[in-house]
C-alpha cells in the first residue's frame, strides 16, 4: 500500500497543511469557460461541488472528478466515472504542470481550470467556494445568496473559527504523533462543536432561517465525521448523531434540495480508510455507522 502527503509533519510530529498557490479571480465571467477539478471524497472539493449544485452552475461550468483512491501519484483519472473530458489528464499533477512548470507541492482538489489560457485560476477550496457563489451569481440558473452583504464580516469570523478547530482540526488530530498536540486538537473540535449546537438550539442554521456559506463550510466535515474522523482520525468524545442540535441540523441540510446526491459515502470511506497507511496500515475499511440520514430533522419552525 502507497502513501500520500496532504501537507507536512512538522519537527514535533505535527500536522501542518500546505498552503495554497494559485489565488487568483476568474479573467472573465464567461458561460463554459472554466471547468471544476474535483474530487467526490474530499470535503474541500465537496464544498464547491454543493455550491456549483445550489446555484444552478451545472451548465455554466462543467465539472469532472478524479478516482478517491490515491497513491503517490497524486489524483487520478482512471477511466469509467473519474475521466478529463477537458484536457484528457491522466493526473490532475499535469494541470500544475501546465500551470506552473515548477511547482513541486501537493496536487489538491478543488481546482478551477480556465480552458481559455489553459491553467489553473484558483486551488483555494475557500476561495473557489466564493467565487462561484458571488462571481458567478450572474450566470446562475437558481442563485443563493449564501454570503449576504450585511452578514459577510460575523460568516468570515465563524468561518476561520470552524476551519481551525473543525475542517482542519480533525486532519491535526488524525496525522499528529504527538499525544499532547492530539489530545489537545480533539478538545478543541468538541468544545466548538458543543458551542455551535447550543447556537442551533434557538436557531434552524447558523444564521437564522436559511443556509449559508458557513453551513456547507461545516457540513461537508459534519457529513464524514462519524463515518470516518470518529474512527479514523480518532476524534473519539463524541458522535454527531449523539449530538441534540447538529444532528438534525446536519440531515436537514442533507436533505436540501439537491445535496443528497452530492454525499457519496462509499467513496469517501474508500477514500480515507484506503490511502492513510500510517493512519489505517490494514487498509480495512470501516463500516457505515447506523444512521439514518433520511429521518425528517423537524427543525422547519425554528
Amino acid at each position: 500500500m502507497t502513501t500520500f502527503s496532504l501537507g507536512r509533519e512538522g519537527a514535533s510530529g505535527r500536522f501542518e497543511r500546505q498552503a495554497s498557490k494559485f489565488r487568483d479571480e476568474p479573467p472573465a465571467i464567461v458561460a463554459g469557460r472554466y471547468h471544476l477539478y474535483v474530487c467526490w471524497a474530499c470535503p474541500w472539493a465537496h464544498r464547491t461541488v454543493i455550491a456549483r449544485e445550489l446555484m444552478g452552475l451545472q451548465d455554466a461550468i462543467s465539472m469532472s472528478a478524479v478516482d478517491p483512491y490515491r497513491d503517490e501519484t497524486g489524483w487520478a483519472f482512471t477511466g469509467g466515472g473519474y475521466t478529463d473530458p477537458v484536457n484528457g489528464f491522466a493526473l490532475l499533477s499535469e494541470a500544475y504542470a501546465a500551470t506552473d512548470s515548477g511547482f513541486d507541492g501537493r496536487f489538491s482538489v478543488p481546482v478551477l481550470w480556465d480552458k481559455e489560457e489553459g491553467r489553473i485560476v484558483n486551488n483555494e477550496s475557500a476561495d473557489v467556494l466564493r467565487i462561484l457563489v458571488t462571481d458567478f451569481a450572474a450566470l446562475a440558473e437558481h442563485p443563493v445568496e449564501l454570503v449576504p452583504d450585511a452578514l459577510r464580516e460575523e460568516i468570515d469570523v465563524l468561518n476561520a473559527r470552524i476551519y481551525d478547530d473543525v475542517n482542519n482540526a480533525v486532519y491535526q488530530a488524525g496525522f499528529t504523533t504527538d499525544q499532547a498536540h492530539y489530545e489537545e486538537r480533539v478538545r478543541a473540535i468538541f468544545a466548538l462543536l458543543d458551542e455551535l449546537d447550543d447556537r442551533l438550539a434557538g436557531r434552524r442554521f447558523l444564521f437564522g432561517g436559511e443556509p449559508l456559506e458557513t453551513d456547507w463550510r461545516l457540513f461537508t466535515t459534519l457529513v464524514r465525521f462519524d463515518a470516518v474522523y470518529a474512527i479514523h482520525f480518532k476524534c473519539s468524545l463524541r458522535k454527531i448523531a449523539e449530538y441534540p442540535h447538529l444532528w438534525p441540523y446536519l440531515r436537514d441540510l442533507y436533505q436540501w434540495p439537491g445535496v443528497a446526491q452530492t454525499v457519496r459515502f462509499g467513496e469517501i470511506r474508500d477514500h480515507y480508510y484506503r490511502t492513510h497507511p500510517s493512519v489505517n496500515p490494514s487498509g480495512l475499511v470501516a463500516l457505515l455507522p447506523r444512521e439514518d440520514f433520511d429521518e425528517p430533522p423537524g427543525r422547519e419552525r425554528l
